[in-house]
């Protein structure tokens, strides 16, 4: 069946933003996909538009919000033509609220699109007024619909409104279509010898230019160039003039407002793109998926709560940890980017390639058909009470120096509706812990290091403490799929313990150790040192105890520990990213085979009899 969809949005190009061109690109993508996308709009009618954009007049502009006194009986006509199987609504936009009072709306699935929160600053006393009267009906939109659609795990753990609702949500980052315009002219803007800066966006208070034009003004080697429009132009203008030296040329220029073509020529020829923001009204960011297709550095602040450092930091594509609002620091790092040209090329290539592998508009928008096909074979009831149930399910992840793929198994698994991450860093040399943690994964860093058991074992029991009926282990290298996480479950109708078996990666060496294992064990699996595994409850109440702490080797003392116990193990066939695998830390010589096999032997003929219920903790 082809859906029919109806966005209601803000506005629409030719508008400039960037809820507005991803709205476009998102809505063409659809069309290019099969589905029927429409799209209910504010502006003026232009003669150019197509028949499924449809715009509403404006009659005043209050308080950023956009009047439109026809809005609902244009979405009333919008829904009666079209006959969408789903509305999908993108707030902030209190024309949105119409959807409440139509009974032809109320009667169709709603999925919304997260893409800020209303941020209010104690310096905008109407704003903070206005709020009053609009969080009820926004709160009215969550209650009533099916999905609702974050862009960045942080953004959902810090996002108070959508506290109540976050069974609902499910993480879909933006996306942008990679194609880029034919290249043209560099631009003429730039001095030579100096860092090519660049910020791009309307010059509101909350963008912290002011941040970049006092970190770069008279700095040696340094240019900025900043683009927009704004409120705060003048006041950015005369800082530009306070902080250039006197008689010195000034290294930091406010072009204004510039056309597509000239943004394109300002990122294809500057050297990093910098953007400081300083309140999570910056929800994404997604000027920064421009950057990046253009192979650009990106530079932005580590704004907390903001998917913005998230990008970042997950694509590898630049420096993320840069403190809001500090000039000094803004200035010191830059200052030594200037001497790292390989460096800065690097995070460009890294950026611009995690685009068209996670940030692609297709991929967005395959994700989003999911998610109205969730809304329309699972509608929400109409009144939801809070959940008191335990969790179900916990994740959990050990992980040592796996910085290159932390990021993307969290973002997948968080895309895919698993809320409850347990990352155990043990002891990394890298970034594992930070990016896992940005990604919106728990993060725990023991004291002391653990190894692979003894990490999987902490998040084991931290499962166990907070009640969650179930585990699933797995690997932090992409190894296994997201998606075969469904095969784990699927198994679970008939055993207490699921392995997810790939025997076909194993070496001639390992093979060997596991024939050996299964003659002196009697087990029948085939893949014995799979760390892809679901465990029940009982099984979780077997492996938080101290006896199970005493077993180091996973593949070996627990499986004998759970059969013991009497617990139901089966396998199911997966299949694995054999192009993640490194080299074994056990069968990486014939000595280190050779002592595994001793171990695991003495284990094996070792008679113990110790309890196996697990202490309080």
């Amino acid at each position: 069946m082809t859906l029919r969809i109806l966005h209601i949005g803000k506005f629409f190009p030719p508008h400039r933003g960037g809820m507005e061109s991803f709205l476009s690109d998102l809505v063409h993508t659809q069309r290019d996909q099969g589905l029927e996308s429409h799209a209910l709009v504010h502006g003026q009618p232009l003669a150019d538009d197509p028949p499924w954009l449809r715009r509403v007049p404006v009659q005043v502009q209050l308080i950023y919000a956009p009047i439109a006194l026809g809005f609902r009986s244009a979405l009333a006509r919008a829904i009666r033509d079209i006959q969408p199987d789903v509305l999908h609504l993108h707030l902030p936009n209190n024309s949105a609220f119409w959807a409440l009072t139509l009974t032809a709306a109320r009667q169709i699935p709603w999925v919304v699109h997260w893409h800020s929160d209303v941020v209010v600053s104690d310096a905008q006393a109407a704003l903070r007024l206005a709020y009053h009267a609009y969080r009820p009906f926004e709160q009215a939109v969550l209650d009533r619909s099916e999905r609702i659609i974050v862009t960045s795990p942080p953004y959902l753990q810090a996002s108070e409104p959508l506290r109540r609702w976050r069974t609902k949500c499910a993480v879909v980052p933006l996306g942008l279509s990679p194609q880029l315009p034919p290249a043209g002219d560099k631009s003429p803007l730039w001095q030579a010898g100096r860092l090519k800066l660049l910020s791009i966006g309307r010059l509101a208070h909350y963008k912290g230019f002011d941040t970049l034009i006092r970190a770069v003004s008279g700095t040696p080697h340094l240019q900025l160039i900043i683009a927009g429009q704004g409120e705060c132009m003048a006041e950015l203008q005369a800082l530009v003039q306070a902080t250039t030296p006197i008689g010195a040329a000034p290294t930091v220029q406010l072009v204004g407002e510039v056309t597509e073509t000239q943004k394109h020529q300002l990122l294809s020829s500057c050297d990093a793109f910098c953007l400081a923001s300083t309140e999570s009204t910056e929800a994404f960011g997604m000027v920064l998926l421009e950057a990046m297709a253009h192979a650009k550095p990106c530079i932005v602040s580590d704004l907390q709560g903001s998917g913005m450092p998230w990008v970042v930091s997950s694509s590898q594509a630049g420096l993320s940890n840069l403190p809001v609002g500090d000039a000094n620091a803004w200035c010191l790092a830059l200052a030594h980017l200037a001497s790292q040209p390989q460096m800065l090329q690097t995070w460009g290539r890294q950026g611009q390639a995690a685009l068209q592998s996670r940030f692609s508009m297709s991929a967005c928008a395959q994700n989003l058909t999911a998610q109205y096909r969730m809304a329309l074979n699972n509608p929400a009831p109409a009144a939801q009470p809070p959940r008191s149930s335990a969790p179900s399910v916990l994740i959990v992840i050990p992980a040592r120096d796996e910085a290159a793929t932390i990021g993307q198994v969290v973002s997948a698994l968080i895309t895919a509706g698993w809320q409850h991450i347990f990352v155990i860093d043990d002891h990394s040399t890298d970034d594992t812990g930070d990016i896992a943690r940005r990604a919106g994964a728990i993060v725990a860093r023991p004291v002391l290091p653990l190894g692979a058991w003894g990490g999987m074992q902490l998040g084991v029991r931290h499962a166990w403490a907070q009640g969650f009926e179930a585990v699933i282990t797995m690997d932090a290298d992409g190894q296994h799929e997201v998606a075969e996480i469904p095969l784990l479950l699927a198994g679970s109708a008939q055993a207490d313990v699921v392995i997810g078996a790939h025997p076909q990666r194993a070496s001639a060496m390992r093979q060997m150790a596991w024939r050996w294992f299964r003659a002196i064990a009697g087990f029948e699996l085939r893949d014995l040192t799979s760390g892809f595994r679901y465990y029940k409850r009982p099984a979780i109440e077997i492996l938080a105890s101290d006896e199970a702490t005493l077993l180091d080797y996973q593949d070996v003392g627990v499986l004998l520990l759970l059969r013991k116990a009497g617990m139901r193990m089966i396998e199911v066939p997966v299949s694995m990213n054999t192009r993640q695998v490194g080299k074994s830390r056990i069968f990486y010589s014939w000595f280190s085979v050779g002592r595994y096999m001793v171990t695991t032997t003495l284990l094996c003929l070792a008679r113990w009899e110790a309890s196996v219920k697990p202490k309080k903790i």
